[in-house]
């Protein structure tokens, strides 16, 4: 049965207004609520009024009005018709403690249906006694009428109209503006960060924000409609043409910004026209898909639907509708692409990279499904199956004959807060029975600069863990933005790569990205952390390279990711691809850099 929201519950059990709900449940009518003034009328309580109703008006009607307001009463009740019928209804009197004659007096029933904010259909009749006059009849339906235009339309927080008075009138809104003959735009609005906000600050700075942001967006467009959609979204028609809605926009971020009362990531909005042929569901569909482009994006705060959103966002709804039967039917192939030791050109170690050969599109790109199952916390699935899948070819790998180097698998920050990462390696490593064919540091958990330096203490430990426990610890895309070089203070780190940026511009601006893989290569040899060059492209690139002393490079110089079938048809062939270290060489390297660190250190 259906629950009113507390504050609505004691507006309506209050309200000197004579109304009753009912519910539709097992094709019966139920009472959910009196209002105070249908309890007044009847001389009860609210719950004894209740509790009257449930057990049924009809014992003090007229017996003659019985059989046709309970028919306009299943009509109602089942949609079939409207209910509006006068009857007649007994009023039990007592004169000097003598039971008199019973009375009668007439009362109108008057019923429409209500949707209520979760969506459920109720029934609402207002019971008005005839006996009273007319005018007081009159006075209280339209009373009534504005409770209810108050409570349903408008949204008691901001004071703004909310989501049933956008249903209710907003196709209304796109006819006018059309009349005028300009193009209706939807604005899809989201307060970025809104749970962060409530945790940092409080609720009551965060009900203040939000209606910080309503009357910004008011002040900014005060001719359009504007409402509290749900929660943190605001949805407005207007008439306001595209480039001065980009720029109302904006300022309506930057104030919401600059007044609020903590710090606040602002305002995201996702903005589409409303052509001739759209609705109001197509066109708030089209601006949701728009506002989900820009994603964690901080530099944009405004995105246009396009037909390149909507494809990129149908292209995540096939991935998201996808993922689970990939993963099941290994139709995500772990691609290896080599690392080279620049002494000796031989692989060292590979990458383990994630590519999706889908049966109906063909190669998906890495660059689609990843920032989506990031975007939907999914990640950790395909990061643990990726380390999953290099355990279940080692065996392969070992009977085939192909030398059993290190491999490394990328792990997001977001992995940590979705699963004990640690537990999870430590049992597929059993489960595959890794031990028989190499121990954990044969495996790489590479996790970027980026997350490291925005995680928290809860991926700290685990790294932690995890290279106490035996496997390697990388390094990735140091460089890439976020560099700190007390980094290597706070975190231990078996290696480091360079983002392959710094080498794609080795040469801009005067060649300072020379110096500074320099000197970075040369601070983590004194640390004694091995180092790695990404996007080695060129022999002038791999000569450098050598020349800064960095130990490892990777790049399509050397060759491009390849699947496990095509390492094992190239290693075959020394001529196409460079031999693999033996642990002995492992060993022999590792010892040198001891050496040349121990030297440093001397020195």
């Amino acid at each position: 049965m259906y629950k009113f929201p507390e504050d609505m519950k004691k507006a309506y059990e209050s309200s000197p207004l004579s109304f009753v709900y009912y519910q539709n449940i097992d094709h019966k009518g139920e009472p959910v609520l009196v209002s105070g003034g249908f309890a007044q009328n009847t001389g009860l309580s609210n719950d004894d009024a209740l509790a009257w109703i449930k057990r049924g008006m009809f014992e003090r009607m007229h017996p003659d009005d019985v059989g046709i307001v309970s028919q306009i009463s299943d009509d109602f009740l089942h949609q079939r018709g409207p209910y509006d019928i006068v009857f007649r209804v007994r009023i039990d009197s007592v004169d000097d403690g003598n039971e008199v004659p019973p009375q009668y007096v007439q009362m109108h029933g008057l019923g429409k249906w209500q949707t209520m904010p979760d969506g459920t259909e109720l029934a609402v009749i207002t019971y008005s006694n005839l006996s009273t006059t007319r005018e007081v009849t009159i006075d209280k339906i339209k009373e009534y009428k504005m409770f209810q235009k108050d409570r349903f339309y408008t949204d008691p927080l901001t004071k703004l109209p909310n989501i049933n008075y956008l249903h209710e009138f907003g196709e209304e809104k796109i006819n006018t503006v059309r009349a005028e003959k300009r193009t209706p735009h939807i604005i899809y609005t989201n307060i970025s960060a809104m749970q962060s906000y409530n945790n940092n600050y409080g609720f009551d700075e965060g009900n203040r924000l939000l209606c910080l942001a309503a009357e910004t967006l008011k002040a900014q467009f005060p001719k359009a409609l504007l409402t509290r959609y749900s929660d943190d979204h605001f949805v407005a028609i207007t008439r306001v043409d595209e480039n001065e809605l980009v720029q109302r926009l904006n300022e309506s971020n930057q104030i919401v910004q600059r007044d609020a009362f903590g710090n606040t990531s602002g305002l995201r909005f996702g903005v589409a026209p409303i052509d001739e042929y759209m609705d109001l569901g197509e066109a708030l569909d089209h601006a949701k898909h728009a506002i989900r482009h820009i994603e964690n994006d901080m530099n944009r705060s405004v995105e246009f639907f396009s037909p390149e959103v909507e494809e990129a966002y149908w292209n995540s709804r096939y991935i998201l509708e996808n993922i689970e039967q990939a993963l099941e039917e290994h139709r995500i192939k772990v691609y290896y692409h080599g690392l080279y030791r620049i002494e000796n050109r031989k692989i060292a170690a590979f990458e383990g990279l994630a590519r999706w050969i889908d049966p109906n599109r063909g190669m998906i790109s890495p660059g689609e499904f990843i920032p989506t199952l990031l975007r939907y916390h999914l990640l950790y699935k395909l990061d643990l199956y990726m380390f999953e899948e290099v355990c279940r070819e080692v065996k392969i790998r070992h009977e085939k004959g192909l030398p059993l180097v290190p491999v490394s698998v990328n792990f997001s920050r977001q992995d940590f807060d979705h699963a004990d990462i640690l537990d999870e390696m430590n049992r597929i490593y059993d489960e595959y029975g890794m031990d028989q064919y190499v121990d954990k540091s044969y495996f790489i958990v590479e996790i970027t600069e980026q997350d490291l330096a925005t995680g928290e203490d809860n991926l700290h430990e685990q790294l932690r863990r995890i290279r106490e426990n035996g496997y390697k610890l990388w390094l990735d895309d140091f460089g890439s933005g976020y560099s700190a070089i007390n980094m290597f203070s706070q975190f231990e780190f078996d290696l480091i790569k360079y983002d392959m940026e710094l080498m794609r511009h080795l040469d801009d601006n005067g060649g300072v990205n020379r110096l500074i893989l320099k000197e970075l290569v040369y601070v983590a040899g004194k640390l004694g952390i091995h180092t790695l060059i990404e996007g080695v492209e060129t022999e002038d690139q791999l000569m450098f390279v050598k020349e800064i002393g960095c130990e490892l490079a990777q790049g399509f110089f050397f060759h491009k990711p390849q699947s496990l079938e095509e390492i094992l048809f190239r290693v075959k062939d020394a001529s196409k691809i460079k031999i693999c270290e033996t642990p002995e060489d492992r060993e022999v390297m590792n010892q040198k850099l001891i050496r040349e660190v121990f030297s440093k250190q001397t020195m």
